[in-house]
């Protein structure tokens, strides 16, 4: 092979080597200005894509003393459900939370599209970012410990979402609010943010309990697609000796800290070593938490037995498939921040979203951060159809630009509370100032040890 020899006469080797790499980089520049470039889609559906991601790139969420907290909710429902999801999402949406959606595995594969596309169609829901949807759910049967697997997924879920929420809410597609978000907002702002809320039995579970605790339960939802009944064996478990079992109602208010010490493990093991046990127990979301926060030397003391839920099965449970108006004051008497089960044509809820929550007619909630007003004002002696509302325009793309607008234009960073939000701060703040906090149900259970 023959090498060919470029000498540069007359020039010295520097400037030849300086001549070559001006040649090499005027190379590389002509064949990027030939390269085709991709621009995005003139379509309206991207320009208005571009403009909310504008829009939630401005939206930063202040933290700190003084600034209301970031609630993180996650939404469980299933066959059938997704309007009462939909509805419920709209009664407790704020700009300042994280919100996921999960439909169980019994619901389709249309059905949970449908509900992806029914949250995109909300420009706000859009805009701020904050609300996701399970695309590709799995099997959930509430009396076993795929139940609890599922919430465990939902926190995880969360927690990688979204770095700033502070509790988190469980909430089914039977519950609904019983206040603003604002006013839940405000009175959590003054709360320490190690408070757990769960509701316990009187004492820990002993008698009938006690045999149910003792049964071993399989779960084939666990390894199966669809919910399957639970498998129950013959043999049966002593009881443990290493920590005492406590009950109460599945559905709970965490702290970011508490979740995370259930997510990954705790430094003590605990939650896995109960994670295991209660895995081949009936109603395991009856008891896991209870017993995880009683057993456990740093979180032993940081919850208050009440979840803020007003179960109406407690007051009548044959009238629980129907509930009509005369439900509606004793709900206002129970001063809890969430009430359950409704059905999702109850009259009741009605009354709550026009009374209570003063939601638009496309289902969200006005508050301080948005409002269901136009920004057109006029006097009072003004002609009915120039005071625009965003009612006039319910589901319509205008009704929503107004509404995006006024939130667009709001401080996210300050509620304004109802009456209902300074009787609950009230509330909240003398429990924490008397430090009524466990309630007794777990003292014994250390000072044994």
């Amino acid at each position: 092979m023959r090498t060919i020899k470029v000498r540069c006469r007359g020039l010295n080797y520097t400037l030849c080597l300086l001549a070559i790499a001006a040649c090499i980089i005027l190379i590389i520049t002509a064949s990027r200005f030939n390269i085709p470039k991709v621009s995005l889609s003139s379509s309206s559906s991207s320009v208005t894509f571009n403009k909310l991601q504008n829009f939630n790139s401005k939206r930063v969420v202040s933290k700190g003393k003084g600034y209301p907290p970031v609630l993180a909710y996650w939404i469980c429902g299933t066959k059938g459900e997704s309007k009462k999801m939909m509805r419920l999402l709209k009664a407790i949406y704020h700009a300042r939370n994280q919100y996921l959606l999960q439909l169980d595995d019994a619901s389709s594969d249309s059905e949970r599209l449908d509900l992806v596309e029914s949250v995109q169609s909300f420009k706000v829901f859009e805009a701020f970012g904050n609300v996701d949807v399970i695309g590709k759910s799995y099997a959930i049967n509430r009396m076993g410990s795929s139940g609890l697997s599922a919430i465990l997924h939902a926190a995880a879920l969360l927690l990688k979402l979204n770095a700033d929420w502070d509790w988190f809410i469980t909430l089914s597609a039977s519950d609904y609010p019983l206040m603003t978000q604002d006013d839940i907002l405000h009175a959590f702002t003054f709360l320490p943010t190690d408070l757990n809320f769960i509701h316990f039995t009187n004492k820990t579970i002993i008698r009938k309990q006690q045999r149910d605790l003792n049964q071993i339960v399989v779960d084939p939802s666990l390894y199966y697609e669809t919910s399957t009944p639970l498998f129950f064996a013959v043999e049966s478990r002593d009881p443990p000796d290493t920590f005492k079992i406590f009950g109460g109602s599945p559905w709970v208010i965490f702290t970011r800290a508490f979740m995370e010490y259930c997510v990954m493990g705790g430094w003590d093991n605990l939650p896995r070593k109960l994670l295991m046990f209660f895995t081949n127990m009936v109603y395991p979301l009856e008891s896991y938490f209870h017993t995880l926060l009683c057993n456990s030397i740093d979180f032993h003391n940081t919850f208050i037995d009440n979840f803020l839920m007003f179960s109406l099965w407690d007051t009548d449970p044959s009238e629980s498939q129907f509930l009509d108006l005369s439900h509606y004051n004793s709900l206002l008497q129970s001063g809890a921040a969430f009430a359950r089960p409704f059905a999702h044509n109850d009259l009741i809820l009605d009354k709550i979203d026009d009374l209570i929550l003063n939601t638009c007619s496309n289902g969200l909630v006005s508050g301080h951060w948005c409002s269901n007003k136009s920004d057109t004002t006029t006097d009072d002696n003004s002609n009915d159809h120039n005071h625009t509302t965003i009612d006039s325009y319910s589901s319509s793309s205008e009704g929503q630009d107004r509404f995006l607008f006024s939130a667009n234009n709001a401080d996210i960073d300050v509620v304004k509370p109802g009456p209902f939000g300074v009787k609950l701060k009230t509330l909240l703040s003398h429990v924490v100032e008397r430090r009524e906090y466990s309630n007794g149900q777990c003292e014994k259970h250390f000072d044994s040890k």
